[in-house]
């Protein structure tokens, strides 16, 4: 029995050995970031941010690959269908959630990556024109139900987090209220500031410049606390409404079957880089909070992002193809 358990515990070993040197090599070339994204946005500043930083602090390379497009779907099955070797990753973010149960027909399978590490979330922020009579969610909320269907909110785009946090509002306070889907957040907050749309769900990192320079108003925050750049932003929990927390969130993931250590030595070096003080302060400035953790924690984060949404895109009747 000893020379048997002798013997499987070095056939083990002989097994692990080939991925603990790709984990000790890794990476001996540029590690390539999918963002699905046009640059200049959001997510591409997130991306960047810690890809530069990643690059001062390991030695190693990683470039930012643009792919905008097709709700992220794009980019997404772009890296699905990578080579999971390490050296492909994705800026997962909202849109894994939720394209599953939006699109019919995806070319890529929601099981087809592996979590790598939650990098950060950016609350969603309620706004409305800086000369509205609404003043807080309680007042949207009677504006709403005394005005059923006529109050109209934008979006970014149909699907999008903000678009679905209208969709949860509705759903919470059982009002009616007519989306307006726009080709990106700045069409739609230009329609904002002018009156033509009465209200609109924004990430806090597209609305902070606008709130602070008094162009549009801020009512709500959707998160579990207050943001350090908007303090005087009262969360929805605040203001009576508990378990309203929208977050557009962000992260890494790897096609399925990427090496345990490869993703391990990526999740370590990526928390090493949230714990930055000069990271800190950059994600506060622009409304993010940093995460970190696990890939583990951010697998099960992912599976409570996927219910919850199935949940809402369901009740709203919403498919986009």
């Amino acid at each position: 029995m000893h020379r048997r358990q002798l013997t499987l515990s070095a056939i083990a070993l002989l097994c692990a050995s080939p991925l603990v040197a790709t984990a000790q090599a890794y990476p001996e070339k540029p590690v390539t970031i999918i963002v699905p994204f046009q640059a200049g946005g959001g997510s591409d500043n997130i991306a960047r941010l810690i890809a530069n930083k990643l690059n001062e602090k390991t030695g190693k390379t990683f470039i930012i690959d643009n792919r905008g497009g097709g709700g992220t779907n794009i980019g997404n099955e772009l890296a699905a269908r990578a080579n999971p070797d390490g050296y492909t990753l994705l800026l997962g973010q909202f849109t894994l959630s939720v394209n599953p149960y939006l699109y019919n027909n995806l070319r890529y399978k929601a099981d087809g990556f592996t979590p790598v590490v939650h990098i950060a979330n950016a609350p969603t922020v309620l706004i409305v024109p800086s000369n509205s009579a609404i003043k807080d969610v309680a007042g949207l909320t009677a504006a709403a139900k005394a005005n059923p269907g006529k109050l109209n909110y934008g979006s970014g785009g149909s699907g999008t987090s903000v678009h679905l946090a209208g969709e949860l509002f509705k759903l919470t306070t059982r009002t009616d209220m007519t989306h307006i889907p726009y080709k990106g957040s700045a069409p739609a907050m230009t329609d904002l500031i002018g009156g033509q749309i009465q209200m609109m769900f924004d990430t806090s990192t597209s609305a902070i410049s606008f709130v602070k320079g008094g162009k549009v108003r801020a009512i709500g925050m959707a998160a579990d606390q207050r943001l350090k750049v908007l303090p005087d932003v009262p969360t929805f929990a605040e203001q009576g409404m508990k378990d309203f927390d929208v977050p557009a969130w962000y992260g890494f993931v790897a096609p399925a079957g990427t090496p345990a250590p490869i993703v391990q030595w990526l999740n370590t070096q990526v928390n090493a880089v949230l714990r930055d003080p000069a990271v800190v302060t950059q994600l506060d400035g622009i409304g993010a909070i940093g995460v970190g953790g696990t890939p583990q924690q951010m697998g099960e984060f992912m599976k409570a992002q996927s219910a919850r949404w199935a949940r809402v895109i369901k009740e709203s009747n919403i498919k986009l193809d």
